[in-house]
């Protein structure tokens, strides 16, 4: 257990962020206990201009500290001096504060992270924006390695990343500036969908879903809230979205009627043909037939997503997924039958009693299929998730993620021809490292883009969604959101759409 003891708050949560990234699976506590395995007393004086920190280590024999009062067993001289602030830019104060502490904890345990002091989701982000700064790739590298104390490898992913985003940014301004015809949407926007049924519940799953089966009687409500939300977007926004996703969930768990009827209402309201992508997650082979492919082809849908996590059948019946590793296999080959030229796969590294032989096996048979694109995860193991809501059933199940097996995915995405075009991370992923995007030339997904480097108005309907709204010139985004809960959200349709008008009309929701 590691306690946290600070007397100002403003920069709590990235200092409990670096912590968790060198302690993963720890609980953290607000006050001095006496079973404190480790404690960080952190202080900012009345001036607010100087933050003191004091690191606290009992150890099985001694009790080590570091900080304003240097124990004999362990001096570092450059820990017990003040980090000098200037408050009024939160962003480099916060950022010296974490170089500091990331000293301190990787002298504690003898290791480094990949990605340094960075615990943000964007990393790229930081790249991107320094090659808008006109920045060179040599001067970013140097940037972010002072500043951050990433690694070699990751930086240059970061600034490979970066390029290929802005390259591919500038597809979604050339068509903004075609369909901006709406006093709203005078910087585009792109449009998700969000289905939240899916077949089972996984082991590792935090997301807004729910099994299809039990809501089986009430899909027409869904699709009636769902619709008015639809309706409301095409009013106020617009109807030409950059990019169309249908996500989850699995929306193919829906009946082949009510997928019908969606795909149906997005093409009559949208004009979903001019759009750079319209994808459609058909992420859960157990939900895919031949009958809802050829639904999405009718449509007009141009990328789907068939995501097996991975091919070893043991482990997919360890997180609940009712499906074969055969099933995915099929599936596949039925959607390329019926002439999908862009499918992406989603794996997850780190998987529960998973081990680098299990990825190897993983990576060699989806090589074999030659996805367009391949979106490789890290284990990430979120609150609601049951691999942690019932962590004592499954305390012993060894996760397993290092970065021979990130470079493992790295290699073999390469070999297929597929080259990285985002990335995100997540707090307590296994291993401290990232989600990473691969496509084929012409095959990234713009949507994947937009939504990690913010960089567009991205609308969201349905339950568990959020809407994000892109000011470029006041450089702010502004959030509404929609309630998680099936009932709620189609009981309060009505709330949900004013949210969106609060938000659009420049007010807060």
């Amino acid at each position: 257990m590691i306690g946290i003891l600070l007397n100002d708050h403003a920069y709590e949560q990235d200092i409990r962020e670096l912590l968790m990234a060198f302690f993963p699976g720890r609980d953290f506590v607000y006050e001095e206990l006496p079973d404190l395995e480790l404690c960080l007393v952190g202080r900012l004086n009345e001036n607010r201009d100087q933050f003191r920190m004091q690191m606290i280590f009992r150890g099985e024999h001694s009790t080590l500290i570091w900080g304003d009062s240097p124990a004999e067993q362990w001096e570092m001289d450059h820990f017990d001096e003040p980090v000098f602030l200037d408050y009024d830019n939160r962003a480099e104060a916060k950022n010296k504060i974490k170089r500091r502490l990331y000293a301190i904890l990787k002298e504690l345990t003898g290791r480094s992270l990949p990605w340094g002091s960075l615990t943000g989701i964007r990393p790229a982000k930081i790249a991107l924006s320094c090659l808008k700064d006109g920045m060179e790739e040599k001067e970013i590298f140097d940037f972010m390695k002072a500043n951050y104390f990433a690694s070699d490898e990751k930086i240059r992913l970061c600034v490979e990343i970066a390029m290929r985003e802005r390259e591919l940014l500038g597809r979604v301004k050339e068509l903004e500036a075609k369909t901006s015809q709406h006093p709203a949407n005078e910087h585009g926007y792109s449009l998700y969908v969000g289905i939240p049924f899916c077949p089972t519940t996984c082991l590792y799953c935090s997301f807004t879903s729910y099994p299809i089966e039990k809501w089986q009687g009430r899909l027409e409500e869904y699709r009636k809230a769902l619709f008015l939300e639809l309706d409301y977007v095409a009013e106020t926004a617009g109807k030409y979205p950059s990019s169309v996703y249908v996500g989850g969930g699995t929306p193919t768990s829906l009946p082949a009627e009510e997928l019908e009827r969606l795909m149906k209402k997005l093409t009559d309201v949208f004009d979903c043909s001019g759009a750079l992508e319209f994808t459609v997650e058909a992420g859960r082979p157990d939900s895919i037939t031949r009958e809802k492919l050829q639904i999405l082809k009718k449509y007009g849908v141009t990328r789907i997503s068939i995501n097996p996590q991975t091919m070893n059948q043991p482990t997919l019946d360890r997180i609940g997924r009712r499906h074969t590793v055969e099933q995915v296999q099929e599936q596949f080959l039925l959607a390329r039958d019926l002439g999908f030229d862009n499918i992406n796969m989603d794996l997850i590294v780190g998987l529960p009693e998973e081990e680098e032989q299990d990825l190897f096996h993983t990576m060699e048979a989806v090589k074999a299929l030659a996805p367009d694109s391949l979106t490789i995860h890290s284990l990430a193991v979120k609150r609601a998730a049951r691999l942690n809501t019932r962590r004592e059933d499954y305390k012993n199940c060894k996760i397993m993620n290092t970065q021979e097996m990130i470079q493992m995915t790295a290699r073999y995405a390469r070999e297929m021809g597929l080259e990285p075009y985002y990335l995100y991370r997540q707090k307590n992923m296994a291993g401290n490292f990232e989600n990473v995007g691969y496509a084929r030339p012409g095959k990234a997904c713009i949507y994947n883009i937009l939504m990690m480097e913010e960089q567009q108005t991205v609308i969201g309907c349905g339950a568990g969604t959020t809407t994000k709204r892109v000011i470029p010139e006041e450089n702010r985004i502004e959030r509404a959101e929609t309630v998680k809960n099936v009932e709620q959200y189609m009981e309060r349709i009505d709330e949900m759409i004013a949210r969106k008008k609060r938000l659009f009309q420049g007010e807060q929701p």
